[in-house]
């Protein structure tokens, strides 16, 4: 284990899904660099990863319909959702690869089979699911999508979301019988554990305060035991912010003008769950709605079937709420905080801009208990109040950056990744589809920051993702072996 008062080649901020992965990778391409992580929470994965904070989609966009936009004219582009998809197919690999490799415990720890359903209602969202259907089904990623306007064939794919439901009403769905349920909380502590093997130093209880970078280009960081108070110095030559939501404010401390520009929107989300055991076993599959018109991203609602530590559940929303908090344990004062000479006309621009997100966040505040049962039973017509109850999400900081075109303030839903130092630092903003992406991502980061080195680390990476650098929706024999292998190691058959 590194000592805290050395020098570890790297150090990684933050003990979530995108710090474990990139852990990970650097136990592939440079096994003998020695890296420590510094986690401010007791336990690793406790914020946005934590299975409670996420909707644990394994988002590959077999059900998401936001990543289908339709145009004026109704055609579907599906570039998004093949992308997102290809991303996943990514992380199934790199995982099975560690899997193969000995990483303990059963991969049903983490990822399970799940139907992922799209769901719509009404003739004009029933055309739309045609128009998608199509595109989607051109693309050999979703060759095994199903289609149906059948309320009986959908009454047995999704009783709970059927019945009770007026049969004069237009419904139409898609079905992927591939789709999973993913506890990232659980794989995050699984890939540490495993990188601890390595010699991988996680520190718990340990805040980041502080990030410069000194005259020889180490980054001198400043750690403070969340306990004592007692604060440290390491210095490393490569940093890696990857805090979610704290990311944005300790990436403006490192001074580097990449930043610049950038600022975050902070939005809380909360869910109704239920245990019952009726209701679970007339619920599997994860079932993804169309957003309200007007409504941002966010606001998509579906409703989940999950596994965490052994129970089934199911949680339905998200309902949004609002605090200026960067992450769950964070503080009142993250937001205020982060407004900066740099991007306070980012933030300004995004608050003139962006009136539908806040008219639809102040209405997610102002609902009532009733209220929100009532957009329940729109998606559970015969969902009974006393069944469900409410939980809190993890926070999410949409990015707000700077349009190069116009000079303006914009909102992004998505992640960004920030890269500085000559590539000696880097860190990533954002949020969904975040975690079901984090291999790629961080495979962005192992390119934009040593891209001296990927002629070595190439052949070492294609090993253990045997699609990197190839397109497996233009490669179908490559898609065939990709599947079956990941199928057979993740436990996904039968």
């Amino acid at each position: 284990m590194v000592p805290d008062s050395a020098n570890p080649d790297v150090v990684l901020v933050g003990g979530g899904i995108m710090s474990a992965t990139l852990a990970s990778l650097f136990g592939v391409v440079a096994p003998d660099w020695s890296v420590a992580l510094f986690e401010s929470g007791p336990a690793v994965a406790g914020e946005s990863s934590d299975a409670w904070n996420n909707a644990g989609t394994g988002h590959a966009a077999l059900c998401e319909l936001n990543y289908t936009p339709a145009g004026p004219d109704g055609t579907v582009d599906a570039t998004k959702a093949v992308t997102i998809n290809e991303q996943f197919q990514v992380s199934r690999q790199f995982w099975s690869h560690l899997v193969r490799g000995g990483m303990t415990g059963s991969p049903k720890d983490f990822i399970t089979p799940v139907p992922h359903v799209g769901f719509v209602t009404g003739e004009q969202g029933r055309q739309y699911m045609r128009a998608r259907y199509l595109a989607l089904k051109a693309q050999p990623l979703f060759a095994e999508l199903e289609h149906s306007e059948d309320p009986a064939e959908l009454a047995e794919w999704i009783p709970l979301v059927m019945n009770g439901r007026d049969p004069q009403q237009a419904v139409a769905a898609t079905r992927s019988v591939a789709g999973t349920d993913v506890n990232f909380g659980g794989l995050t502590k699984l890939l540490l554990a495993d990188a601890e093997t390595r010699g991988v130093a996680t520190h718990t209880n340990q805040r980041v305060t502080g990030i410069e970078r000194e005259t020889d280009g180490r980054w001198r960081v400043t750690v403070e035991d969340t306990r004592s108070g007692e604060p440290k110095v390491v210095r490393a030559r490569f940093v890696f912010v990857g805090a979610g939501g704290g990311a944005l404010p300790l990436l403006q401390k490192t001074g580097i003008p990449e930043i610049a520009g950038f600022g975050g929107f902070p939005v809380s989300g909360m869910f109704l769950r239920t245990t019952s055991p009726e209701l679970v076993a007339k619920h599997q599959a994860k079932v993804y709605g169309q957003a309200a018109v007007g409504a941002p991203p966010m606001s998509v609602p579906h409703l989940d079937l999950r596994l965490i530590d052994g129970d089934h559940s199911l949680l339905f929303g998200p309902y949004a709420g609002f605090s200026p908090k960067f992450l769950k344990a964070g503080s009142i004062f993250d937001l205020p905080l982060s407004v900066r000479p740099n991007n306070l006309g980012s933030m300004l621009g995004v608050a003139r801009t962006e009136l539908a997100l806040t008219k639809y966040l102040i209405g997610e505040l102002l609902q009532s208990r009733s209220a929100r049962h009532e957009s329940l039973q729109a998606f559970v017509p015969e969902a009974e109040q006393a069944d469900w109850d409410m939980i809190t999400a993890g926070q999410r900081v949409q990015v707000i950056k700077r349009d190069p075109a116009t000079g303006k303030g914009v909102l992004q839903f998505g992640t960004e990744l920030i890269v500085g130092g000559e590539g000696s630092i880097a860190g990533l903003l954002g949020a969904s589809p975040g975690a079901s992406t984090a291999v790629s991502a961080m495979l962005t980061l192992l390119e934009r920051c040593f891209p001296d080195r990927m002629a070595t680390w190439r052949p070492l990476l294609q090993e253990a993702i045997p699609s990197y650098g190839r397109s497996l929706s233009k490669d179908p024999a490559l898609l065939a072996q990709v599947r079956d292998d990941t199928m057979q190691t993740l436990e996904l058959t039968g």
